[in-house]
């Protein structure tokens, strides 16, 4: 799932993961992300940080406090703030890994074979 408020982030993501095979779903904030992993199975969450009603932080918290095997779920940053003190930001508030934008096609493909288990691996192989 990719979950980011700016449409074009959403078309330049998800055409590199379809690309590689994968299936995408989109969401436009951080409450319908949390909203989207209890209703469906993702392999992984490609979460922007600073979106508007719910930033992509909140939303990890959210899901890590959940009390389904949802809360186990990967989930990567995806974020313009790559200083420090941001990316501890991230870890800190439940989240995986983190890429910076612009998107690297490259660190894409190795944050999905990283996080989002064998089945991802397969389809990048």
């Amino acid at each position: 799932m990719i979950v980011d408020d700016n449409p074009i982030n959403q078309i330049v993501i998800e055409s590199l993961l379809k690309k590689d095979g994968h299936d995408v779903v989109l969401v436009s904030d951080g409450a319908q992300a949390v909203e989207a992993v209890q209703a469906g199975r993702f392999d992984l969450v490609l979460m922007d940080v600073q979106m508007p009603v719910m930033d992509g932080v909140a939303a990890t918290r959210a899901i890590r406090r959940l009390a389904s095997s949802v809360k186990d779920i990967s989930i990567v940053a995806l974020t313009a703030s790559v200083m420090a003190e941001d990316v501890k930001s991230c870890y800190d508030g439940g989240m995986n890994g983190y890429l910076a934008k612009p998107i690297d096609r490259e660190q894409l493909r190795r944050a999905v074979t990283t996080w989002a288990g064998s089945d991802a691996i397969r389809d990048l192989q």
